[in-house]
């Protein structure tokens, strides 16, 4: 009677079913006696109406893929800095574009390259390359010496020169101050802070006069004129030879095409400043900066677009110069070391911020991707990786009002960064480890520890 009035009545047998199906959730969530590597929380096939078995096989499938994909990446880029030519996030960050684009572009220290057109900035970095230089291949006193010649000259010129021929002085309002004879030495000399120009070297030269075919009695006498001669010439082209700094000087202040020039005689006219390349570089520069700020029409971003194009051509026609000038001091360097020097391998430059976002973001695609392989801490590594993609996609979205980045990409608003991220987000809202990863392994060490 009492079993078919329970039967008999729906809401009983409805609230027995659920029942029976609690007992049976509870006692296959006790993972400490489950010795299956799946979690209960994986969802059974006889329970379709919840989650389909293939759906939960494929967002594994999925975060199994996008952890290779990271890892690839990481890998490659790692592998990469051993090679001549090392990835570098540098070029992505001073390309950024959008609402954080100075955010972005600052990452680099010197977005535009100014600091490479400032001597003095470039000097003290050349001081402390040759600091670590140094450090790193043991140079002798006398390898230093010779370093710092080509870096900053010497304190002066010589030639050898026996002695001045009879009659030749050396005076005048400048002859003076640019070249000496050392008498106790033997030698010419010209300081290294005042160049002979070709007009003193012609006046000293005039000071003697060499005979082809000279009288037997005057050979003595031009033998020494040709000496002096030489002495003259040899300093000459030793003080012409600039040391680095010099050159440095020289095409960033000195030369007027890049440089630009002041007529003083022209003051208060439009031809008082000529200007050079780098002022022409660093006006467009700021007027790009301007007109950025401004922009709101497809028309005005296309003209930015352009505008950009022609200001990399000028940045490398003003930069290109002063890098060639640094490759070839840490190139002539390198001809200062012995064997057993070289052969303690290159010298790792000193650690810029770049240096740092590099290995950051290498390592972090690396390490990212290796734990959404294996399952482990898969929520977190996903949440790590949403927002790593999140910075990529931020630095030039494909916005409204944003110009467009290079390359063969189109997309507006969503790219594939941002359809990554909303898949890593997804994968991070759903425990995939515990159905398949590591995640399982530690979840159930966790719990049998608890119930011992």
């Amino acid at each position: 009677m009492g079993r078919s009035l329970e039967t008999s009545n729906p809401n009983t047998v409805e609230f027995a079913r659920i029942r029976r199906r609690n007992e049976v959730r509870m006692k296959t969530s006790n993972l400490g006696r489950d010795d299956s590597i799946f979690s209960a929380e994986f969802p059974r096939v006889s329970d379709l109406r919840r989650v389909c078995i293939c759906g939960c096989i494929l967002i594994v499938v999925l975060r199994i893929a996008i952890g290779w994909q990271f890892l690839y990446e990481g890998m490659w880029k790692i592998n990469s800095t051993s090679t001549a030519h090392p990835w570098s996030a540098e070029g992505y960050l001073k390309n950024a574009q959008g609402p954080m684009r100075d955010f972005f572009r600052n990452m680099t220290g010197d977005p535009d390259d100014l600091n490479w057109l400032d001597p003095k900035k470039v000097a003290r970095k050349w001081d402390v390359w040759f600091s670590v230089f140094v450090g790193h291949y043991k140079l002798t006193d006398d390898q230093q010496k010779r370093l710092l010649e080509k870096i900053n000259g010497p304190t002066a010129y010589y030639a050898r020169l026996s002695q001045l021929p009879e009659g030749v002085k050396i005076d005048g309002p400048n002859l003076p101050k640019a070249v000496q004879f050392e008498a106790n030495r033997k030698r010419l000399s010209v300081p290294a802070d005042w160049h002979m120009v070709p007009k003193e070297r012609d006046a000293l030269l005039r000071k003697v006069k060499v005979e082809e075919n000279p009288a037997e009695e005057d050979k003595a006498k031009n033998d020494l004129a040709k000496e002096y001669q030489k002495a003259v010439r040899d300093v000459y082209a030793r003080q012409s030879r600039l040391c680095f700094k010099q050159q440095l000087d020289a095409s960033l202040i000195g030369d007027p095409d890049r440089a630009g020039l002041i007529q003083a005689q022209h003051k208060g006219t439009i031809d008082y400043k000529r200007k050079g390349e780098i002022d022409v570089y660093q006006s467009q520069l700021a007027r790009y900066k301007s007109n950025l700020a401004k922009a709101q029409t497809d028309f005005q971003f296309e003209h930015l677009n352009r505008q950009w194009k022609k200001l990399q051509a000028l940045r490398a026609t003003v930069v290109g110069p002063v890098k060639a000038l640094d490759a070839k001091l840490k190139e002539e360097a390198l001809a200062v070391l012995t064997d057993e020097q070289l052969a303690i391998g290159p010298m790792r430059p000193p650690s810029t911020r770049v240096d740092q976002i590099n290995q950051q973001t290498m390592w972090a695609l690396a390490i990212i991707g290796a734990l959404l392989m294996l399952g482990l801490f898969s929520r977190l590594s996903a949440l790590a990786g949403a927002a790593l993609l999140t910075m990529f996609y931020l630095a030039s979205p494909p916005w409204p009002g944003v110009p467009p980045a290079p390359g063969p990409e189109h997309s507006f608003i969503v790219n594939k960064n941002l359809i990554e991220v909303f898949a890593l987000l997804a994968i991070a809202s759903i425990p995939t480890g515990r159905w398949f990863g590591l995640d399982a392994v530690v979840r159930r060490f966790i719990l049998r520890r608890r119930t011992d």
